[in-house]
């Protein structure tokens, strides 16, 4: 391929990313400055090798699934972002009130709103996040909030009714315990030190110990269960408004993978490369389909977020969007 081919298939995929349409000779003559039969030639030769196909009987081109490739890997460019794509994102990420995960979430919640394709987050398991701290906070005289923070700034809150008899400052007293002998404890393996070694002694120091054991045991235990894959997706409807999938039978088959998060996890971390673009096959969701991942590092919190849309995708506005989102994110924690 020389380089005028190589830019006709870059305006062939960029044009048909934005239109929809088969793209013919008279669009591009304007652009290369040459005859409709010298386009038509230079298309020739890209079908022939491979890189543009024809829709049906149209005569125009659309990009195959090596177009793309080729494109992604060696023609596409970082796209500037607008001023309303930075503004919303930077309006999540100095946020003082979310914490790291927070802030990712909702950055990826945001680029789901921006392009209409599905977000992916695979964050930390449980087994990676390490108590930091337990606190509890009283909301009414029965009902009080266990907040669990974790080192990677992982919050996990659940509510309570505290059992007759149960005296907050008892919960109080038995949080100071867990920090002073829990803390830096997987959080995986909280509950089963609980049982071990944090019982016994409240069951020296606290009256209604059973009660408040419990309501810390089912704490733990519900951030290890909500984190053993934590796994959040946004904008599954959103994927499916595309035009690509307009009939039934895809419909069901992308709902049903984006519904299955063992599917998910598998698609996002089948390898373990810090950016990767799965395009058509490759996405293992469907033929009509591209994942772009990228894996992150902030702060000690590490994990994968990934954009899925169809094969025609504005491939460098999603990285552009991902690419900043992270920048900032970092920025905000100062690595």
């Amino acid at each position: 391929m020389d380089k005028r081919q190589e830019n006709l298939l870059k305006a062939i995929v960029e044009t048909y990313v934005k239109t929809i349409k088969p793209v013919g000779s008279k669009a591009l003559c304007q652009k290369f400055h040459c005859s409709s039969a010298t386009i038509r030639n230079e298309m020739a030769v890209l079908e022939n090798l491979g890189y543009v196909e024809k829709n049906h009987i149209s005569s125009g081109r659309v990009p195959s699934e090596l177009g793309y490739k080729y494109y992604v890997d060696n023609l596409m460019e970082p796209e500037k972002l607008t001023g309303s794509d930075m503004l919303k994102l930077q309006t999540i990420v100095k946020n003082q009130d979310l914490v790291l995960s927070d802030t990712i979430n909702k950055c990826m919640e945001i680029i789901s709103d921006l392009t209409n394709y599905a977000s992916i987050v695979l964050g930390n398991k449980a087994s990676d996040n390490h108590l930091k701290q337990v606190s509890v906070i009283p909301i009414e005289d029965s009902k009080v909030v266990a907040l669990v923070v974790s080192d990677k700034g992982v919050v996990e809150n659940k509510q309570f009714n505290l059992p007759d008899n149960t005296d907050v400052k008892e919960l109080i007293k038995t949080s100071e315990i867990i920090n002073k002998m829990l803390i830096g404890t997987p959080i995986s393996e909280v509950a089963k030190r609980l049982e071990l070694e944090i019982k016994p002694v409240i069951a020296k120091q606290i009256h209604e110990y059973e009660a408040v054991y419990n309501i810390f045991y089912n704490a733990f235990n519900d951030f290890a269960s909500d984190h053993r894959d934590d796994i959040k997706t946004y904008g599954r409807v959103k994927i499916l408004e595309q035009p690509e999938y307009s009939d039934s039978e895809s419909i069901k088959k992308i709902a049903y993978k984006l519904d299955d998060e063992k599917f998910i996890k598998h698609t996002i971390e089948k390898d373990n490369d810090d950016i990767k673009i799965y395009i058509g096959e490759d996405s293992d969701v469907d033929n009509n389909t591209t994942v772009i991942k990228r894996k992150y590092d902030i702060n000690g919190q590490t994990g994968t977020i990934a954009i899925i849309g169809p094969k025609r995708m504005e491939y460098a506005r999603v990285m552009s969007l991902l690419d900043y989102a992270l920048d900032e994110i970092k920025k905000k924690d100062g690595k």
